[in-house]
């Protein structure tokens, strides 16, 4: 397909502008998309792409378009708003994910095993990165990014560039899609937290029973053990949580969350 921008209109090039706008920091937000180790050029070439392809399925009255350019850059302040929003949201679920493994990997004493995340370039715990990256690949496993995508079209039908308006109940909309992050982790990590909280009660008590065993030594690798192994059998609860995870985040965006922007 072949663009020639130099043909476009005023009113197409501002239908496109609307469109990178709201494409933009949701790709950038996007797992693995948006990680440091992407080029930044790739990045850009990708966003500029689905916002071409947008292009021609977006439909946009040119008589929504202001006249002053001022007025102009509100409308595009309104659209990135729109697609940090959208952006947010799939950020918020593998925050959730991660915290999940921080979460396991300090009940189970591997918080002190640090590794540097490629997404952000910060230190964080081995078992944080491993969630995260498990996450990842179910969710191209599952074609998550699929699902990405399509409520990335279906955000353009519910909510149409230069007509947001902010309502009353969005904040608390957003308000609970950002407290999922919590439940997201306590759901992933409550399997082995609560048999580590077991063993390490059963450690409590051999250690009265038995004061002669040095138990602050032996808990150790136990708990390790315990937690690994634990660990390895939730891994079925993965794959279909994950699932649900995703679409119900999509229905949450695209029924509830972007309707309340709509005027």
């Amino acid at each position: 397909m072949q663009v020639d921008m130099l043909q476009w209109s005023l009113a197409q090039f501002q239908s496109f502008l609307l469109i990178l706008m709201r494409v933009a920091p949701i790709l950038f937000l996007m797992p693995l998309l948006g990680s440091r180790n992407i080029p930044t050029l790739a990045k850009i070439g990708l966003t500029l792409t689905v916002s071409l392809i947008l292009l021609s399925s977006v439909k946009m009255e040119s008589s929504i378009f202001p006249q002053e350019p001022l007025s102009f850059l509100a409308f595009l302040g309104a659209e990135l708003f729109v697609g940090f929003l959208l952006g947010l949201a799939v950020k918020i679920i593998f925050a959730g994910i991660q915290m999940g493994g921080e979460l396991v990997g300090f009940q189970m004493g591997l918080s002190i095993a640090q590794v540097i995340d490629p997404q952000s370039g910060t230190d964080s715990s081995a078992l944080a990165e491993f969630h995260y990256f498990l996450g990842t690949l179910i969710f191209l496993a599952v074609d998550g990014h699929h699902w990405f995508f399509r409520a990335l079209v279906q955000s353009f039908q519910v909510l149409v560039p230069g007509e947001i308006h902010l309502r009353a109940g969005l904040f608390t909309a957003f308000t609970t899609l950002t407290g999922n992050l919590f439940v997201i982790a306590i759901k992933l990590s409550a399997p082995v937290m609560t048999v580590l909280l077991f063993t390490q009660i059963s450690m409590g008590i051999l250690a009265k029973a038995v004061p002669q065993v040095n138990i602050l030594i032996t808990s150790f690798p136990i708990t390790i053990l315990v937690g690994l192994v634990f660990l390895g059998f939730s891994l079925d609860f993965f794959l279909p949580y994950f699932r649900s995870l995703f679409e119900e985040t999509g229905r949450e965006l695209t029924g509830t969350l972007l309707p309340l922007m709509q005027r």
